[in-house]
């Protein structure tokens, strides 16, 4: 942690800056988790030790609870899992994730103290717990997980006073950070990093944050490594600078970005994007044409009318008739296209959602067509290095391809490898599966290049031997990693 140091940000209170320059891509620091486990939702879907999606999992014969991908990940993960095996096995079934997460965080305290490594910069006593800011709804759910928790917390174990419990409650209810999957396009657990929560929040930040789940491929456990979080910059940052990350998702709004951060985090943010509503503008624009704009009655119109069609599309979603969320989008976007701008967050919602559709639909040139708008979108409104930037260009990316659009397809998967190599690095498994397809790309656009029609040919006749598969379901958004902490629901 030489990198970095704790300083008094005014207006903010603690937090850390760079004691050296760094540039973008570079790692600033990496921090291993104190504890973390799998959401409740996912606990039968995703490996316990190293957080990996994993179609057949073997269950822990003792609890019945803990799933791994094999005997590896179940040795691996033992130390984390032993006394909360026998909790679970006394207690008769396993509690929530936050109150799971509170136990391996305490027990991890027992065993270690409250400086659990030689780079911890600040001890869990010193972290803010914000539970004098609790609205008095979100109080009564925090003192029912306290209550379950000592019914979990086992007599043999070292009894903690209610103060101490309720601190460490507090802190995972606002400094929980959400655990990706192995490639970092789900959320699908939460953990402690103590040095991450130093780290102050700017909507314009120059920082990001990555989940490195480490190599956990061999079969001898003494050579996987840690699970840890890199704190990467996002460009170019001089010696003694703020570092900053994003708490919340840019793309909304300034007056809901302020309104989540309040009410998840408890502060108001006062930072130059903030201040001057910077983009509100074009997220809420009309589409202007040869000097002309729409008046603000029309694009309000379209607005409210683009909001209630969302609303009606999610719910289609929900229910799995897909051909039903294609007819809706397609009928609002016929009316809402003219005259809102390509900026709209309402409108790159709906393109976002409707292509992932279209695509799973392998309704690829359409789905190609939207994924093409909802990119160019964001590339006006986020931070050239956003990693959900990245993100929406791979998966236009590979729509364009399955389209047979390798022109535009190469374009957007070098785009994307170029911002996820700042992001998340070259080591990362989503940057490697960039990388393959980049490559891929490249050879057959040199081919394409050579003689289109020989090309065209070619892969009609793959395809016919080999049938593009169903891509997998449609998501909501919101079970992307979109923000950067986790809430308790």
């Amino acid at each position: 942690m030489e990198n970095v140091a704790i300083f008094e940000s005014p207006g903010k209170g603690r937090g850390l800056k760079a004691t050296k320059e760094f540039w973008a891509g570079d790692v600033i620091f990496a921090e291993p988790s104190v504890a973390a486990v799998v959401f409740d939702s996912l606990a039968d879907r995703i490996c316990h030790s190293c957080f990996r999606r994993q179609e057949k999992l073997q269950k822990c014969g003792q609890c019945k609870f803990a799933h791994y991908c094999d005997r590896t990940c179940q040795r691996a993960g033992w130390a984390e899992h032993k006394l909360e095996c026998s909790a679970i096995k006394t207690h008769g079934k396993a509690p929530n994730e936050n109150i799971r997460l509170g136990a391996r965080i305490l027990w991890r305290l027992d065993k270690d103290g409250s400086m659990m490594s030689d780079t911890q910069m600040v001890t869990l006593e010193e972290l803010e717990d914000h539970i004098a800011d609790m609205p008095e709804d979100d109080l009564k759910d925090f003192k029912v997980d306290i209550h379950n928790f000592l019914d979990y917390w086992p007599r043999s174990s070292k009894q903690h006073t209610i103060d101490d419990t309720f601190h460490i409650f507090g802190v995972i209810n606002c400094n929980g950070f959400t655990v990706s999957d192995q490639r970092g396009l789900q959320a699908v657990g939460v953990g402690l990093f103590p040095n991450l929560c130093m780290v102050n929040h700017n909507c314009w930040p120059n920082c990001t944050v990555i989940l490195n789940h480490g190599n956990q491929s061999a079969v001898n456990t003494m050579f996987h490594s840690q699970r840890r979080i890199e704190l990467r910059s996002l460009g170019k940052i001089e010696g003694g600078d703020e570092l900053t990350v994003s708490y919340v998702d840019f793309l909304n709004l300034t007056e809901e970005r302020q309104k989540l951060l309040k009410t998840q985090y408890f502060f108001d943010c006062t930072c130059e994007h903030c201040k001057d509503h910077v983009k509100d503008d074009l997220k809420l624009g009309g589409l202007e044409v040869d000097g002309v704009k729409p008046t603000e009655e029309q694009v309000k119109e379209a607005t409210d009318y683009c909001f209630e069609m969302m609303e009606k599309m999610e719910k289609a979603r929900l229910n799995g008739n897909y051909h039903e969320v294609v007819k809706i989008s397609k009928d609002c976007l016929e009316k809402t296209e003219p005259v809102l701008a390509d900026t709209h967050i309402y409108q790159l919602r709906m393109w976002s959602t409707l292509s992932e559709v279209q695509a799973y639909l392998q309704l690829f040139d359409d789905a190609a067509d939207n994924s093409r708008k909802m990119v160019e979108g964001y590339m006006k409104l986020y931070h050239p290095n956003n990693a959900a930037l990245g993100m929406a260009a791979m998966r236009s990316g590979v729509t364009h391809w399955q389209a047979g659009e390798i022109e535009v397809g190469h374009g957007m998967v070098c785009r994307a490898y170029a911002i996820l190599m700042v992001t998340h690095g070259s080591m990362h498994p989503i940057t490697k599966d960039l990388e393959a397809m980049r490559m891929q790309t490249e050879m057959e656009l040199r081919m394409f290049r050579q003689n289109e029609y020989v090309y065209h040919s070619m892969r009609e006749a793959a395809l016919k031997n080999k049938p593009m598969t169903m891509m997998q379901e449609p998501r909501n958004m919101e079970e992307g990693v979109k923000n950067l902490f986790h809430r308790r629901k």
